[in-house]
């Protein structure tokens, strides 16, 4: 068994920024570990623009973007291994991997990284009635088919979801011939970002039907159609509302699912809101020395977030095998009113730390509360409009830590 001071698993944005945070805090000693043939992760697919605005101020694609983490990985000779997967992780942080060239290998590591992304939610997930006739993709798998295989999966299109990457396969789907009939959603609100519905929808004519859903698939060996219908408040379908639409072809963009497996092995607590582990403002999870990241912990809408916090557990975890685990008092931070989840769930240390949340429903002219558990006030900020696609953040200072140690601090939406 071979000792590596830092393991990270994933070599996407979160996992590459991770390792080049934790080099650049003084760590020499780091591996990444990717599953696939390429360093990258899910950018190398995304061909698309809008990546970067907020990291490197300008435009770039994903695979501009990828390089750009790429390139500082080798400046800095990092090692990474590709095809690899990791199998196991065990609470002592041993990392049992394999790959065709040293097959099944084990590492001791001094810390770990998770930085796996996450999944799209399949079909199986949803329980839709109807046949299972070929022609029904995630909108991911689309993507890599047009992106990278260069197939077109289809020509008369309905997407089910307005998540990011179902607005972004409406655009492209369109630019390359397909008739996208419509995009459907089965909240009151879409799930993606406001730029994507004007720049992927409005601008390409695409309709976006929110409150509805597919009620029916046709088709035996090729998707014929499906049987849409709006739905009420309990997001029942109104089948008195149904219609037919014809299409040979389903996108579903129903969701994003942190890739866990690992992290349960480990036996690494779970936050059932994220899906992602517990962690502190340093991005360590419960289990000292195994840190996350990335979508792996909770979905982002944007990469330049990811790495944010890709910058926070790669020096968290070199502040780790400097110093080891912080023995403090905690504060928890948990979602209020208005509030789905907060993130970190709890600060290990008075440092200023920022707090990632999303809101439950769409709501405009709000102002955000930090209280503590007596109901004061701590913190009020006025948003002009937030909306469960947009993360949002709000930074709690070192002074207002340093008073509130042991305390739980409440994050909610009051409406002005």
């Amino acid at each position: 068994m071979t000792r590596v001071d830092l393991v990270v698993i994933g070599g996407g944005p979160a996992g590459m920024g991770a390792a080049v945070a934790a080099y650049d805090a003084g760590v020499r000693d780091i591996l990444v570990l990717e599953r696939d043939v390429r360093l990258g992760g899910i950018l190398e697919q995304c061909i698309h623009n809008g990546f970067g605005l907020h990291r490197f101020n300008e435009q770039l694609t994903g695979p501009e973007y990828a390089w750009r983490f790429e390139k500082e990985l080798h400046e800095r000779n990092i090692a990474y291994r590709l095809n690899t997967m990791v199998l196991d992780i065990t609470e002592d942080k041993i990392v049992t991997a394999m790959n065709s060239e040293e097959g099944v290998f084990q590492i001791q590591a001094g810390a770990v990284i998770l930085a796996m992304g996450c999944r799209e939610r399949p079909r199986g997930a949803l329980n839709t009635p109807g046949a299972r006739p070929a022609g029904i993709y995630t909108a991911g798998t689309a993507q890599r088919y047009i992106n990278i295989m260069g197939y077109m999966p289809g020509k008369k299109v309905v997407i089910l979801g307005s998540g990011d990457i179902g607005l972004i396969m409406a655009r492209r789907m369109t630019w390359e011939g397909a008739e996208v009939k419509m995009v459907l959603e089965l909240m009151p609100y879409s799930g993606g970002l406001t730029r994507n519905i004007v720049q992927c929808l409005q601008d390409n004519n695409i309709p976006l039907l929110l409150s509805h859903t597919i009620v029916d698939i046709h088709g035996k060996d090729r998707v014929t159609g499906v049987t849409i219908a709006e739905v009420d408040e309990n997001r029942r379908p109104k089948m008195e509302t149904a219609q037919e639409v014809e299409c040979d072809t389903i996108l579903l963009s129903v969701g994003l699912l942190p890739e866990n497996e690992l992290t349960k092995k480990a036996n690494v607590p779970l936050d059932r809101m994220t899906n992602g582990a517990f962690v502190d403002q340093r991005r360590m999870t419960e289990i000292p020395g195994i840190f996350a990241c990335g979508n792996v912990l909770h979905v982002h809408d944007l990469v330049d977030y990811v790495n944010e916090e890709a910058d926070i557990a790669g020096q968290g975890a070199a502040r780790y095998l400097k110093e080891g685990a912080e023995d403090t008092a905690h504060i928890s931070v948990k979602p209020g009113n208005g509030v789905r989840y907060t993130l970190p769930q709890r600060i290990s240390a008075a440092e200023k730390t920022t707090v990632f949340f999303r809101v439950t429903d769409v709501h405009k002219a709000v102002k955000v509360n930090v209280k503590n558990d007596e109901g004061t006030v701590l913190l009020s900020k006025r948003r002009p409009r937030v909306a469960p696609g947009e993360m949002e953040t709000v930074v709690l200072t070192d002074k207002i830590l340093a008073e509130n140690t042991g305390r739980t601090l409440t994050v909610e939406i009051e409406e002005v």
